[in-house]
Parts: structure tokens; sequence; C-alpha cells
């Protein structure tokens, strides 16, 4: 069921939820570096800014495209009330996803919770 999942889900969000989101002015952004395309890669997701911080969970931890760019080059933006900053994303896999949850935005969170299957914690140090 995880991989059926996994498979609807990252469709739905590709060619439908993505596209639509990332048009939104606030719609918080995380850009990465493509791996393969050197090209950036900018995925609408939810999370929250504590000081310095940014955090958020994957829900499909390292199967998630942004998650594999980010394993390759940690230098990424994040857009956070339609302003940009520069950071360094660390992958967490000791921190606990579903604690961090609760400390994150309540409806993104509750999607990841019901979508997810391999929760991931993900903290950008910015920069700027």
């Amino acid at each position: 069921m995880s991989d059926r999942r996994f498979r609807i889900t990252t469709a739905f969000q590709r060619h439908v939820a993505n596209p639509l989101t990332r048009l939104l002015p606030f719609q918080t952004l995380l850009e990465t570096t493509g791996r393969v395309s050197g090209r950036p890669r900018r995925t609408p997701l939810g999370g929250k800014r504590v000081g310095d911080s940014f955090w958020l969970v994957s829900e499909f931890g390292t199967r998630s495209q942004y998650v594999r760019n980010i394993q390759a080059d940690p230098r990424v933006r994040v857009r956070i009330g339609g302003r940009w900053h520069h950071g360094t994303a660390r992958l967490l896999p000791d921190d606990d996803p579903f604690a961090r949850l609760r400390t994150l935005p309540k409806g993104n969170s509750a999607a990841v919770k019901m979508l997810g299957t391999r929760l991931l914690t993900i903290r950008v140090d910015l920069t700027d």
C-alpha cells in the first residue's frame, strides 16, 4: 500500500497541486538544485521558521525528489512570507518527526501524517 500511496500522492503533487500552489505569492517554497539537471527546482511545502532555522517534515523521506536533491547539494533557498532566504538543509533522521509535526502548522502537518509513509525531519539553517 505504501508504494501505491507514494505513486498516487507524488503524481498528484507533481502534476496538479505543485504547479498551482507555486503560483501563490505567499506559499512557502523550497528551492533545491536538481541533482541531474543542475536547474533550480521549487517545491511548495509547509513548515515553520524558528529563529534562524526553518523546520519541515518530508512525508516520503529520501524517496522525495527534493530530499534527494538536498543529499546531492544541501545549499537551498526558502521563500517564507514572500521573501527568499538562503540556507543549508540538514536531514535529521534521529529527530522524532511526529513530535516535530506537533510544532509545525496544523493543516500541513495533518496532510503529512495522513499521506506520509517515511517521515523525515529537515532543518534549514538560514544564512540571511
